[in-house]
């Protein structure tokens, strides 16, 4: 039985199309697609803040 706490969450985004341009290019500057750009970038915010998700313990 698949993991519910590492299932992928879905989530409606609204940008401001500049902001979405700017993160296509610098999406297509990595090779990654928007989606894993945006995710990249909001765990480098949440790294900078001290707010990154914690890494799973092994049991």
């Amino acid at each position: 039985m698949p993991d519910a706490r590492r299932e992928p969450k879905k989530l409606l985004l609204r940008l401001d199309p500049a902001v979405h341009e700017a993160i296509a290019k610098w999406a297509a500057d990595d090779l990654r697609s928007v989606n894993s750009q945006i995710e990249f970038a909001l765990r480098l915010a949440l790294k900078q803040v001290g707010r990154g998700p914690r890494e799973p313990r092994d049991e």
